[in-house]
């Protein structure tokens, strides 16, 4: 089944998991949902301190199984292409630990892309034995730690 608008409003969990429309995108779903988080972060992290943050993000993360269960069930496809929460909940966790220049939340953007869409060990082994929410949440929650780790390598290296 193909995600519609219709189908983005007919419950809250399909409008959270769907990225707020982002995910209907035709071509690049997961790269607008990604865009969009990018775009949210400023207006979400600004007015939280750094423990109210992180209590934020494990929300996210945990609301985030229960979303996209839910949507992958009605669309009869348990990683939907169109389910991109867990692009945004990863992206805020990579911006909220990258310098906040524009250069470097660039190259965290790119880099996150980059491990999500090529899934390297053990991204893709968990990608393929981890079903329902918990498994599209987690596989982008360890792409998102194979981009801080290559960013934590580029700071020391640049800065």
């Amino acid at each position: 089944m193909k995600p519609t608008l219709r189908f983005l409003v007919s419950d809250p969990a399909h409008f959270i998991a769907l990225g707020f429309g982002s995910g209907l995108m035709p071509k690049g779903p997961g790269t607008a949902g990604t865009l969009v988080g990018w775009l949210l972060f400023p207006f979400v992290r600004a007015p939280l301190s750094d423990p109210l943050f992180g209590g934020l993000l494990l929300a996210s993360f945990l609301f985030g199984i229960l979303a996209c269960e839910r949507t992958g069930r009605a669309l009869g496809v348990a990683d939907h292409g169109g389910i991109v929460w867990d692009e945004i909940v990863a992206i805020w966790l990579v911006l909220w630990l990258t310098p906040s220049s524009l250069a470097w939340q660039t190259t965290a953007f790119v880099l996150f892309r980059f491990f999500d869409i090529v899934k390297p060990p053990p991204i893709r082994w968990v990608d393929e034995r981890t079903r329902g929410g918990f498994g599209v949440m987690l596989d982008d929650l360890l792409a998102a730690g194979y981009t801080l780790l290559v960013l934590a390598l580029l700071v020391r290296l640049i800065a």
